[in-house]
């Protein structure tokens, strides 16, 4: 192989890199229907350049959540096997928590319809059912709140990515100690106002996506 050529593939591994990280933040910021252009604006990278690597928004979805749905996945599965409901149940919450605020494993759309490729959306529905399904095992075990949504679990990641601390095992301690905080609500049989509408994007827009 040339120098040329060796050049060559490494830029395009770079320009790959680069988009997948722009449309990550895009997408987490403001949403999957966020124009093409804007995230080859923020990757630096050429129009073509991005269809180059991902034909179609479909592909370039799909590319940036697969590892993070194959964790989620990972984790329910986790949680179901649990012979013991609620625990199952917390294990699933801390874990993804966890992800959420060492952004090792974001979860935003992991339950909402992507527009992905049709086997990551049926792995996605997977997802949203067995997370249901943990739901319901929870609640007739007497330990969840019955009044809980799948809204309430948005809320919790969506704080949870707002943890900073000067390590990734400090962030994971924060987030565990934030759970635990929350789980005690989530038992609880005290009234809470009605949930909000909380959709998995529903978060400040960045400024620096646009």
């Amino acid at each position: 192989m040339s120098v040329d050529s060796s050049r060559m593939r490494a830029d395009a591994r770079d320009n790959r890199r680069r988009i997948l990280e722009a449309a990550r933040e895009v997408f987490t910021a403001r949403g999957l229907e966020v124009p093409m252009a804007t995230i080859a604006r923020r990757a630096d990278v050429g129009v073509a350049t991005l269809y180059r690597h991902f034909p179609a928004r479909q592909a370039l979805v799909t590319a940036v959540f697969e590892g993070q749905l194959a964790e989620c996945l990972s984790v329910i599965d986790e949680g179901l096997a649990d012979p013991d409901p609620w625990r199952g149940f917390r294990t699933v919450v801390e874990n993804l928590a966890a992800a959420q605020a060492t952004g090792h494993g974001r979860t935003e759309g992991m339950f909402t319809q992507f527009g992905g490729t049709p086997d990551f959306e049926r792995r996605r529905a997977r997802a949203e059912r067995d997370f249901a399904e943990l739901t319901r095992r929870a609640k007739a075990s007497g330990h969840l709140r019955p009044d809980f949504t799948r809204a309430d679990l948005t809320l919790l990641m969506m704080t949870s990515a707002g943890i900073t601390a000067p390590t990734p095992e400090a962030e994971i301690a924060a987030a565990r100690r934030h759970v635990g905080f929350l789980l005690q609500s989530f038992q609880s049989d005290q009234p809470l106002p009605p949930p909000a509408p909380l959709g998995l994007y529903c978060v400040p827009e960045d400024p620096r996506a646009r």
